[in-house]
């Protein structure tokens, strides 16, 4: 029953910059397609409203109430412009009946929408996701029509339609008395249950007399006494259209469950109701009915789908039904005949449709596409060839135009085409171009469609007998009397008795319509391409770069794709009135080392979009050969690689210090590794050593043999960054030591990207500076605008700032901080920004004014961090432009989006741990009084303890806690508010801890005895450590989890972290303040006791997986930590809630060069899910003790086995399992005595109650 819940309603050439990537296209709302083949529309489904389309779809095709509905004018019923004025009378209902009609009838789509008329019934969006009756929205909708039409021409239209009356009588045995009552119906409900059909339940109801005597005597009025009667029931007026209900529900009164009946139950497609009447004396023509409609349902009691079965009396569908394999199907898709497999008849036939039979050869292409549901190229290209050459050979037919752009039927041909088609294949001819339905109707064939939800199929009239019996079977019949005419000028034309203001604004929708299928199809075929000019090029380094500019090399095109490439290169021509010669298309991409062609565009008579071109494909435009007079390689084979070569050169007195040099080169990938040496002029006697990684570290580098430098870089492995290090094998001052070891001692030196942004003119935008992480910010900054070229009053007036990776910038770095201070990576954008930086005692913000804010439109200030909030506010105001006092602030979190409010307004930037980077929101509103703000929910955090140092057990305990105290705090403030509150226990911290400095790391205590869990680690991740000075030291709180990545100025909430009410958090002491990267993962590792089933103290570990979160970088770390051989290292991850340990298998998965590709497993994901927090046991396997001894390691060796599980697991694991078996014995005993106290079985799956079906509508008396 449900249907689709997301079911929608509804050649140019730029000269552009090309130096900022790709453009991303956004797909327009489509709007909603045309009808099918059938010409009739269907109704989209809103959730749950299939019964409700059932229902509408039969009350549209019985055209004498749709037509006394249209009877209705705006001047009885109002207009639905004025539904929302206060004195108007609108009647909603039925004018939005009136709309949906004509949509049904006039509107070009496959799907009317019924939003509006729900609506009307003041439905929300649960009743139209409710499965409901079709029978009981039946009786409702009439009687919110009949409510609805009071006071109207139309107030009896359901009762002279529907209306209908039955009369019950019964008859004195002895003195012929007649006493009888009568009954309204608007339709009739039958049995199903015992009953083979209809026509047996009719007789059963309204022949079949019921005899009162014996025990069972009636009591006559007249005789005033007991006597024998007869009860009998009679049709005393017949509707004109008759409703029949079938009771295909029932209950089980053995079993207390309702069910359906799925037995077969007949229903005639013509009915005489003679038999059933109190009057028969008139012609039998007169109780003649004709089936039109069966509503169908589709499952069971508690649910299910409707669709229904409609007979077309005015032949508004056209009803094209295949009879055998020798006609076309209505649309001619996927189909066999042999006359698809004629492309004449085909595109005659299509031409026959054209005005003037003239068409475009592109325009013929499509419709055939259209027609027959596949295109030339794939059904006749290799039989007949190109379509241009088949219509060339035809010429006795087809005539091209000069161009051969057009193409029309020669005229004395389309004659005689007319009479042939006519003449030998008429039912083929008017399939493929009839346009209006009923050209092919024949009267003696009653015309039925299978009307589902959106979709619209005509059926055969005997499918009909298949919905006597069976879960999808009948559920209500409607029937119209035989003698009910329909005036011919009303077959086939939709627009029968439609008011005019219907029409227009029919007319208006589908002119409409038209204009955003055309645009919409505009947009869906076509693409950008980017045309890159072969002579504003020139080949060097290995790759193609634009002579002058990007601006002038290359050209956005707009172009349709289901054009030919033949098509594409004639626009090209034309739009490039120099080019001479031969022209090329090829297809190019960037790559680091520039342009690189790949392969050549072939076969002129090919569409776009049966070539391997993408939307945004670069387009090399030259004469295949060269550019530039210079050959240029081609194909995937040789692309050009950018490499880096490093190498040593002495440097200083005597050449004693060494100093790396890094050059970038280009080298065709399918080159051979020793070409290095003469395009570097490398003498002999060196060693090349290769690396694959990004970054230069210990254990990255490999040495490549002399035999494997005649294998070329691919076959090397080598990739764009890849690095090659070039060093003299006699010299003593190398790069590596003897194990293959990175020497740390080397001066690093690495590189920052600085932007110009003081909108100043130079010759560069942006230049690399190198650097170390010890080298000073302002260093940096002046030598930028040195090698910018800029003047020298910058260096007074200027500020690096930080560019993210979405453009924006963040707060400027302090001239006197390092690199490292200042948490900046190498590689990192920086942007030299006019005015000066900040200084210590400054702080940095971002504001914005509203609560609409969108990214890249906040302003800037800088404060002192001992302004009060009160002066801060009237500062961003006096900018922003603003004046007033019913304004405040607001902290903004990352997605823009309003927080909590500085209420202490004469509290300072610091004292509220504001910070650089952070952003404000300057919101309209006086602030509430101080004491609401002690009203906020109180939340997050229970109890604050100090973590001790307790004695070691078996792994998992807590050691011993000191109770501190209890915190409220709101759910919605920062987490940095938490640790500020915290602060209140600084004394005790310092008097316990002899006043040094601390590091405090906050945790979370689960239920489960286990590793607590870190609570924040955002703000390390923007290279920030945040800090509470109490009375006499500073304390540091380290920040440590990924569980939400915080956004500098953007504190994460502590509802985030789904504390909930009455949480404890332990405030623990580490050793030193963490320093911890986003990459950065904290784990807790236990190293297990040999020959004991237990642990010693926890440690705390930190790995980077940066480089991948594998079982072997985890192991590699864990052995590193603990000082043990990998080999001999076995680890497993502990599950608290299971109380078990899954082992981290140490197979390692071998990537040959076959399958580069492989992938790896990955930690983070399925079954591990390793996490920040987590607990890693380790254990050592057994070892000769030799190695042990090396190691020293001999009080650390343990047996060889899988089982890192402790007593304390077992105990836990037994409760678990004797609470579960508790508890299902529980279950059982409760099912037990539910069985005994109602002495049924009980349904096995429970049901809501089910809501009654309601439609509000307004008085009108």
């Amino acid at each position: 029953m449900f249907g689709d819940l997301f079911e929608e309603d509804y050649s140019s050439v730029s000269n552009n910059h090309y130096g900022k990537g790709k453009k991303l296209k956004t797909k327009a709302l489509e709007p909603p397609a045309p009808r099918e083949f059938t010409n009739l529309s269907g109704i989209r489904n809103q959730g749950g409203t299939c019964y409700l389309n059932s229902l509408l779809q039969t009350l549209h095709f019985t055209p004498e109430f749709r037509e006394a509905l249209f009877s209705l004018g705006p001047e009885e019923l109002g207009s639905l412009e004025d539904k929302d004025k206060p004195d108007a009378k609108v009647r909603i209902i039925p004018l939005q009946l009136q709309r949906l009609f004509a949509q049904l009838l006039l509107l070009d789509q496959d799907a009317a929408s019924t939003t509006d008329l729900t609506d009307s019934f003041g439905w929300t969006s649960n009743e139209e996701m409710r499965q409901h009756d079709v029978q009981e929205l039946n009786r409702i909708l009439f009687s919110a029509l009949e409510t609805s039409l009071v006071g109207t021409s139309g107030h009896d239209l359901i009762n002279r339609l529907y209306h209908g009356t039955i009369v019950n009588q019964i008859v004195c045995k002895e003195c012929k008395n007649v006493s009888e009552k009568q009954e309204d119906f608007l339709d009739l409900t039958v049995a199903v249950k015992n009953v083979s059909g209809l026509e047996d339940a009719l007789w059963n109801m309204y022949v079949e007399e019921e005899v009162f005597d014996c025990d069972n005597l009636y009591h006559c009025g007249t005789c005033d006494r007991l006597v024998k009667a007869a009860k009998s029931a009679k049709l005393r007026k017949l509707p004109p259209f008759l409703t029949v209900s079938l009771l295909r529900f029932n209950f089980d009164f053995v079993k207390c469950e309702r069910y359906k009946e799925t037995s077969c139950y007949t229903f005639p497609l013509r009915i005489n109701l003679k038999p059933f009447c109190e009057q028969s004396e008139l012609d039998d023509l007169e109780y003649m009915y004709d089936l039109f409609s069966v509503i169908i349902h589709k499952g069971g009691c508690y649910g299910g789908h409707y669709h229904v079965y409609i007979k077309d009396v005015d032949h508004l569908g056209n009803w094209q039904f295949p009879e055998g394999k020798s006609n076309l199907d209505v649309n001619l898709k996927d189909q066999k005949e042999e006359a698809i497999d004629d492309p004449l008849m085909i595109l005659k036939a299509i031409l026959l449709q054209e005005e003037s039979n003239l068409i475009p050869v592109d325009q013929l292409g499509q419709k055939l596409l259209k027609k027959i549901g596949i295109s030339w190229n794939k059904k006749y290209r290799k039989q007949y060839g190109p379509l241009r050459k088949f219509l060339q050979l035809h010429s006795q037919i087809f005539l091209l135009s000069s161009d051969e752009s057009t193409v029309r039927l020669l005229k004395d041909y389309s004659l005689q085409a007319e009479s042939d088609f006519q003449r030998n294949d008429q039912q083929v001819f008017k399939t493929l171009t009839s346009k209006s339905p009923g050209l092919n109707d024949r009267p003696s064939c009653p015309h039925w469609f299978d009307i589902n939800d959106s979709k619209v199929q005509p059926i055969k009239e005997k499918a009909i007998e298949q919905q006597f019996q069976g879960k999808e079977s009948a559920y209500m019949l409607f029937y119209r009397k035989s003698q009910l005419q329909r005036p011919p000028e009303a077959r086939a034309n939709p627009r029968y008795k439609v008011p005019c203001h219907l029409l227009n604004e029919m007319d208006a929708a589908n002119i409409e319509l038209q204009i955003k299928r055309a645009e919409c199809d505009s947009t869906n075929n076509n693409f950008e391409l980017h045309l890159h000019l072969g002579p504003h090029y020139r080949f060097f380094n290995g790759a193609l770069h634009p002579v002058v500019s990007q601006t002038e090399s290359v050209w956005d095109l707009t172009f349709d794709k289901r054009k030919t490439l033949g098509d594409l290169r004639q626009s090209i021509f034309q739009l490039l009135e120099f080019w001479e010669g031969d022209m090329v298309l090829s297809v190019a991409k960037f790559v680091p080392a520039g342009l690189h062609i790949y392969q050549t565009l072939d076969g002129d008579d090919l569409m776009l979009c049966e070539v391997d071109i993408a939307d945004g494909e670069d387009i090399f435009v030259w004469n295949g050969v060269e550019v530039g007079g210079i050959q240029i390689p081609t194909g995937g084979d040789c692309e050009p690689l950018l490499l880096n070569v490093l190498s040593l050169t002495p440097s200083g007195e005597g050449g004693e210090c060494q100093q790396l040099i890094e050059s970038p080169r280009v080298f065709p990938s399918n080159a051979q590794l020793g070409t290095v040496f003469s395009a570097l002029a490398i003498p002999e006697g060196v060693v090349v050593l290769i690396s694959n990684t990004e970054s230069i570290g210990e254990e990255s580098w490999t040495t490549v043999p002399k035999e494997d430098l005649k294998k070329t870089f691919r076959e090397q492995g080598l990739r764009n960054g890849s690095s090659i290090l070039i060093q003299d094998s006699s010299s003593d001052n190398s790069l590596l030591t003897k194990q293959g070891k990175w020497i740390t001692g080397v001066n690093d030196t690495d590189w920052l990207q600085v932007k110009n942004l003081c909108q100043l003119e130079s010759e560069e935008e942006q230049v690399k500076v190198s650097a170390t992480v010890n080298t000073v910010v302002f260093d940096i900054r002046i030598k930028a605008i040195k090698e910018l070229k800029l003047m020298k009053e910058l260096a007074e007036n200027s500020c690096l700032r930080p560019i993210d990776r979405n453009g924006k910038l963040l707060c400027p770095v302090l001239d006197s901080y390092t690199l490292k201070e200042a948490g900046l990576k190498m590689g990192s954008s920086l942007g030299l920004c006019p005015g000066k930086a900040p200084t210590s005692s400054q702080l940095f913000l971002f504001f914005a004014v509203g609560s609409d804010v969108q990214p890249g439109t906040e302003m800037e200030i800088i404060v002192e961090e001992t302004t009060s909030v009160r002066d801060c506010l009237k500062v961003m105001l006096e900018k922003s432009g603003l004046s007033g006092d019913t304004w405040h602030l607001r902290k903004m979190d990352w997605c823009y989006e309003a927080g909590e409010p500085l209420c202490e307004e004469d509290a300072t930037l610091k004292e509220l741990m504001i910070s650089s980077g952070d952003a404000l929101l300057l919101t309209e509103g006086k602030l509430p009084p101080l004491k609401h703000e002690m009203n906020k929910l109180k939340a997050a955090v229970r109890r604050l303890a100090l973590s001790s140092v307790g004695a070691p057990s078996d792994g998992h305990a807590e050691g011993s806690l000191l109770f501190l105290g209890d915190v409220d705090i709101s759910e919605d403030a920062a987490l940095v508010e938490l640790k500020s509150q915290s602060v209140l226990i600084g004394h005790v911290l310092y008097a316990m801890f002899g006043g040094h400095d601390l590091a405090l790391l906050l945790r979370v205590l689960h239920p489960i005895p286990s590793l607590p869990q870190s609570l924040d680690r955002g703000q390390q991740a923007s290279g920030q450590a945040l800090a509470i000075p109490p009375p006499a030291a500073q304390v540091g709180f380290s920040v440590s989890t990924h569980q939400q990545k915080a956004v500098p100025g953007n504190p994460t909430a502590v509802r985030e972290y789904k504390l909930g009410r009455r949480t404890e958090i332990c405030l623990e002491p580490l050793q030193k303040e963490e320093n911890l990267g986003p990459q950065d993962m904290l784990l807790r590792t236990q190293m297990r006791l040999p020959g004991k089933r237990a642990y010693t103290l926890p440690m705390d570990m930190v790995w980077d997986t940066a480089r991948g979160s594998t079982a072997g970088s985890l192991r590699q770390r864990v052995a590193d930590f603990y000082s043990l051989p990998v080999e001999k290292t076995e680890i497993a991850k502990y599950f608290p809630e299971k109380f078990e340990w899954l082992p981290v298998s140490s197979w390692n998965q071998q990537i040959t060069k076959r399958k580069k590709k492989k992938k790896q497993d990955n930690l983070q994901g399925a079954p591990y899910y390793l996490k920040d927090g987590d607990t890693i046991g380790v254990k050592a396997k057994k070892m000769s003790e030799n190695i042990a001894h090396y190691f020293e390691m001999q009080n650390l060796l343990v047996e060889d086995d899988d089982d890192f599980s402790t007593v304390r697991d077992d105990i836990a694991r037994e409760k678990q399992k004797q609470l579960a078996l508790g508890k299902k014995s529980q279950e059982a005993l409760h099912v037990q005595s539910s069985d005994v106290a109602s002495g049924a079985e009980t349904p096995a799956r429970p049901r809501g109650p089910e809501a009654s079906l309601s439609i509000h509508v307004g008085s009108f008396r």
